[in-house]
């Protein structure tokens, strides 16, 4: 299997050098920070997206600026981004490791038209139809956000649609329940497709008893993209400074004070953009606010013709399954198959190989013509999930000028772009107009209605997630 070698450069506008080897055993949960200086996870992105770009170097000294971003990942380049374009406000971006070293370089790369966990079912169940409608409109105009923003991006984009795959005979009236919704009430055309369809039309997955196709969707190679985000911040002035961790924050008359090994960063205001790599100790308006969940992803070397006429994969576009517990997946450009789930409860039981195997016998199962293909690339990496399924971009104490946007729940490649913009939309002063739910409440603590959807019985997270999974695992495939 591949790994990711040190990239060696300098302070000077160059890519710097890692200071620490990756942490395969990292958990955000456990420990005080992502670290310093840390070299990316071995992932497929990573391995094939060419020499990272020119960042602006480690923090060397005490600086005095108006935007502070902690995290350079797609959020946080992208709040650059539009903080730049749309407000003149060029921001400094702070990130404890290497640009986009969190989960925008370990995800399965699909740009999905949702926001968070829930379904528009769900939505209209929990917020009422009105809203609901508006929080579909605002994904569609996410969509558009992003398409914008990859225009100018070589991220081998592959367009076409999400195709969500019934796993069991038992999910399909659901699926087509859901489907009707779709097309009736929110105008969004959504087909279902029977079994045989499937399989001989679309994807030769053993699990499918059908499926349901919307049209939204992109496939992207998350590095590339992280990459493209990063020189476009650049060029438009904001400054991104690796391997400088947040160690320590103190607000003081309005103003916040930042301190990295490399000095103080003194800033009038704060997105916090750290997705699952938020540290508990950060801010005290995040203690407990995310439940952080593992997942894996694996990519195989590239199949010949005949192994992707064997699996019948007569699609690129992205791909997962109607598994509580899902799978994402898709044929890549270069035709290697991608596949991801989620994965081990701690970071600590993470490397443990019994994990990648439990991927790989779902993969065989769905391709069986896959059975003893080679892997090139194997890693696993941290999903922030909310305690009610939601994200939030919000201003959480308007006393204080901290904003954050986070909680995607695995639904962040696409979304990330809109809560970069909205985020920004917070720091310049124009937040006020947002009146959704995700931008006008804080991330929750868990009630108990919330622990069971959410996987986490605070303050029992883990014990609970174990429970819940081996419940999810039940419910996927027994009951």
């Amino acid at each position: 299997m591949q790994t990711v070698a040190s990239r060696a450069g300098d302070a000077q506008g160059r890519a710097t050098a890692p200071s620490q080897p990756y942490d395969p055993a990292y958990d955000p949960l456990k420990s005080a920070t992502p670290g310093q200086g840390r070299d990316y996870a071995p992932t497929y992105w990573i391995g094939t997206a060419g020499e990272p770009p020119a960042d602006d170097g480690p923090v060397t000294g005490d600086m005095d600026v108006d935007v502070v971003i902690i995290g350079a990942g797609f959020t946080g380049l992208t709040a650059a981004i539009f903080l730049a374009q749309e407000y003149g406000i060029r921001a400094t971006v702070l990130e404890a490791n290497r640009t986009s070293w969190g989960c925008s370089t370990r995800n399965g790369g699909q740009a999905q038209c949702a926001s968070g966990r829930l379904k528009r079912s769900q939505w209209i169940e929990r917020y009422g139809l009105d809203t609901a409608l508006k929080l579909h409109r605002e994904c569609l105009d996410g969509m558009e956000t992003f398409k914008t923003l990859i225009k100018d991006i070589d991220c081998e984009p592959q367009h076409g649609g999400h195709l969500y795959v019934a796993h069991r005979d038992k999910v399909m009236p659901t699926l087509e329940k859901e489907a009707k919704l779709l097309r009736e009430t929110f105008d969004y055309d959504a087909q279902i497709l029977d079994a045989e369809t499937v399989k001989r039309d679309w994807v030769g997955d053993q699990d499918a008893a059908g499926a349901m196709h919307e049209p939204e969707g992109i496939g992207i190679h998350a590095g590339k993209l992280a990459f493209g985000y990063l020189r476009k911040a650049r060029a438009l002035g904001a400054t991104v400074h690796p391997s400088s961790p947040v160690l320590g924050w103190e607000t003081r008359d309005g103003v916040h004070y930042l301190k990295t090994p490399g000095g103080v960063v003194k800033a009038r205001s704060v997105g916090i953009a750290t997705g699952g790599y938020t540290s508990q100790s950060l801010h005290p308006q995040l203690k407990n606010r995310l439940l952080p969940i593992l997942s894996n992803s694996i990519v195989t070397r590239p199949l010949t013709p005949s192994e992707i006429d064997a699996c019948n994969l007569h699609t690129r576009q992205v791909l997962t399954d109607t598994r509580v517990l899902r799978h994402y997946y898709r044929l890549l450009p270069d035709n290697r198959l991608q596949i991801g789930s989620r994965s081990a409860i701690t970071g600590r039981d993470a490397p443990q190989q019994k994990y990648e195997d439990v991927l790989v016998n779902n993969m065989v199962r769905k391709f069986p013509a896959l059975k003893g293909i080679s892997l090139e690339y194997s890693w696993w990496g941290w999903v922030d999930v909310s305690h009610d399924m939601m994200p939030r971009i919000h201003q959480p104490d308007p006393k204080e000028t901290v904003f954050y946007a986070l909680g995607y729940g695995g639904n962040g490649v696409m979304y990330s772009a809109q809560a970069g913009r909205r985020l920004a939309q917070w720091i310049a002063g124009d937040g006020k107009q947002l009146d959704l739910p995700i931008f006008t409440s804080k991330l929750p603590f868990p009630n108990i209605r919330e622990m069971v959807e959410s996987q986490a019985f605070a303050p029992f997270r883990r014990f609970g997630q174990r429970f819940l999974y081996r419940w999810y695992y039940l419910k996927d495939e027994v009951l």
